[in-house]
């Protein structure tokens, strides 16, 4: 990191990203910048939870507003979906950067996400954009554990996705089923579920949560109460996933609802 000089660290309050802005703000103080963008697709309770960290670290942060709604591309929720959000997002940072005079973009990629299909690997490559946990062969067993031994507030923070994420691929992003999937998820943290997703097949819910909580989600009053509380919100029919939490399951194919 001291090598860098200086860097905007892309911070969307997760625990990669914040770990490297600590370690930029140690190494770098006033040098090392938290950028963290906004817009339909991040939750408003992550950006409270990136302010709080920030004032945590006592790092600065920017503020910047986006809309991928208004590509057209990202909207048909294509497999390039987010090469497009990443390309919006590094296209604004890279020179914000140079306005700011800091030499160097950097991002919370960790090893363990070479390995997965992540199009926004590829907008990093195009724009320079570097990722620190890589090139220190750090994945994410690393990563959280030198976020605790730091001191981390959120050291064990569940793994977070974009809003978008949550919509069936091919199906059209919209900022009310956007606003429908935050609130159902809203939900289930108010009722104390820390890893939730809740999965919008054409209207259809399927609730996701970890695997520690699916006791408690299966619980009779609490089954009816999640289910009626998720239908009031407009959502066609609502299944509680038996198998929890799974990355990606959006897109798998073989889902029914009865």
């Amino acid at each position: 990191m001291g090598d860098m000089g200086s860097v905007l660290v892309a911070f969307s309050g997760g625990v990669d990203s914040t770990l490297v802005l600590k370690v930029a703000h140690d190494v770098l103080g006033a040098r090392a910048v938290a950028v963290t963008a906004v817009s339909p697709t991040f939750p408003a309770v992550e950006l409270a939870v990136s302010q709080t960290l920030c004032a945590e670290i006592g790092a600065r942060q920017i503020i910047h507003e986006t809309d991928q709604l208004r590509d057209s591309e990202f909207v048909m929720n294509t497999a390039s979906r987010c090469y497009r959000c990443k390309t919006d997002l590094y296209s604004a940072l890279v020179p914000m950067a140079a306005r700011l005079r800091l030499a160097v973009v950097v991002n919370g990629a960790h090893c363990d996400d070479l390995g997965d299909d992540r199009p926004g690997l590829q907008a990093a490559r195009e724009y320079g954009v570097r990722s620190p946990l890589v090139e220190a062969g750090m994945d994410k067993a690393a990563v959280r554990a030198a976020a605790r031994w730091l001191g981390l507030s959120n050291w064990d923070k569940p793994a977070a996705a974009c809003l978008s994420s949550r919509i069936a691929r091919g199906e059209a992003i919209t900022v009310e089923r956007l606003r429908r999937v935050e609130a159902a998820e809203a939900l289930l943290l108010h009722e104390g579920f820390r890893q939730v997703r809740v999965r919008d097949h054409g209207g259809h819910a399927r609730v996701e949560v970890g695997q520690d909580e699916l006791a408690r989600l299966f619980e009779p009053a609490m089954r009816d109460q999640i289910t009626i509380k998720l239908a009031a919100l407009g959502f066609a029919t609502v299944t509680l996933d038996p198998n929890g939490y799974r990355p990606g399951s959006t897109n798998q194919a073989s889902v029914l609802y009865l």
